[in-house]
């Protein structure tokens, strides 16, 4: 469990500066510049997910059990898995999508998050997925209140949802039907 706390830490840390001290993070930038700043923030944030693996995995070979959820929510969580995956593309590929969510891939993040809490019932599983939700909804709170910098330079059109749409659809089929199996070791059907 070690592991995972120490690699959620790391992650959520560099993820959150944003969120506490937006300032300081400018003035870091423009100390250092854009690039160098990118590539510490990289850097901190897979050594983070890397720990984060590690850790869940070692952390599920021994489960404390929390709660027992009931088989029928793998069914919902299915479901809400069909709109995590278009959101992800709608956050880089700007479109109607990304216009109505405004911010599709914190929605996408509290998505994925709801949908494997209500099927993952061991303490890892609520540290992960609860730590994940928590901070999905703390950024977007935080966006209210500061200034957003831009995602990507695409112009906005409607042929963009299609293609996120469709990228979005082929992704949770391969990933439903065969890389959930392959890299985590549970299949979800």
């Amino acid at each position: 469990m070690y592991l995972l706390i120490t690699g959620l830490i790391l992650f959520f840390a560099v993820h959150s500066i944003s969120i506490i001290n937006e300032p300081w993070r400018n003035r870091m930038v423009q100390r250092i510049g854009e690039m160098p700043w990118q590539g510490i923030y990289s850097i901190v944030s897979i050594v983070g997910f890397v720990l984060i693996v590690q850790g869940y995995g070692i952390a599920r070979q021994h489960p404390v059990i929390l709660y027992t959820p009931p088989n029928g929510l793998r069914h919902v969580s299915l479901v809400l898995m069909v709109f995590v995956f278009p959101l992800l593309f709608a956050t880089y590929i700007p479109g109607k999508i990304r216009d109505t969510v405004k911010h599709p891939m914190l929605v996408a993040i509290k998505t994925w998050a709801v949908a494997h809490l209500l099927v993952n019932g061991s303490l890892a599983d609520v540290i992960l997925f609860g730590s994940f939700l928590a901070w999905a909804v703390a950024d977007r709170i935080s966006m209210k209140h500061r200034i957003q910098r831009p995602v990507t330079p695409i112009r906005s059109n409607g042929f963009n949802d299609v293609i996120a749409l469709v990228l979005g659809m082929v992704l949770y089929v391969v990933f439903v039907l065969w890389l959930h199996a392959w890299l985590i070791g549970v299949s979800p059907i």
